[in-house]
């Protein structure tokens, strides 16, 4: 059984937390490159080098079919020139979410740098052998995880999940192509990006991109 904590004690662990207790980088907004991909490469490579743990990890925001927000957090996969690239099962409440609504958000913080990086757009679901490509490129794990697969759905005890577990363990290592065609690949075609750089002055540096019509890009500072 766990202790309960109460308020008085929450609330003084909750006032204690600091944050950015180390010497952070420098952002000059003005030399920033034209378009967003390019400075999050380097924002995420630098946050690695920092000793950031797991910066490839990001928040995922969808909406329901009543329009409430969802969130959770999963791993990017790529970034490249079609967009933040990402996977799950196309039956998960994400992928339910995502086909009924292909717009979502993102977020990355690195506080080993004082960084934070939001990303919005629109979410299209790759094709299968892409799909397919992508669980192949990564661990027995991955694939294990994937045939287990009933993402999202109630689970009747931890039991149930062992057993399933352990027979996706056993498939994955003798069948390593097994199928999984629930699994999908998602790229977020982004419209807007932010980067937020931590100041311990509390004078942060907001930039914003935001795609115009024919495809550029403009860039706005923003107010911490």
């Amino acid at each position: 059984m766990t202790s309960e904590i109460g308020d008085d004690e929450f609330r003084a662990t909750l006032h204690s937390l600091r944050v950015w207790d180390t010497a952070l980088p420098v952002f000059d907004a003005e030399a920033a490159p034209d378009a967003p991909l390019a400075l999050f490469r380097e924002w995420l490579t630098q946050a690695a080098a920092a000793g950031q743990p797991e910066p490839h990890t990001m928040s995922l925001a969808t909406v329901d079919g009543e329009g409430r927000p969802d969130v959770r957090t999963l791993m990017l996969h790529d970034a490249d020139a079609r967009g933040w690239h990402f996977a799950s099962h196309s039956t998960s409440a994400k992928g339910v979410q995502l086909a009924a609504r292909p717009e979502a958000a993102l977020g990355f913080y690195w506080p080993a740098v004082g960084r934070q990086v939001r990303v919005r757009g629109r979410v299209a679901a790759c094709g299968a052998e892409e799909s397919r490509a992508d669980l192949a490129a990564r661990s027995r794990g991955a694939l294990a995880a994937a045939l287990t697969g009933r993402q999202s759905e109630v689970l009747g005890s931890s039991a149930e999940l062992a057993e399933a577990s352990a027979a996706a363990w056993e498939r994955a290592a003798a069948e390593p192509d097994a199928p999984t065609p629930t699994w999908t690949r998602y790229v977020l075609d982004a419209t807007e990006a932010e980067f937020f750089q931590g100041d311990p002055a509390r004078r942060h540096t907001r930039l914003r991109y935001r795609r115009t019509p024919s495809g550029t890009w403009t860039r706005t500072l923003l107010w911490p």
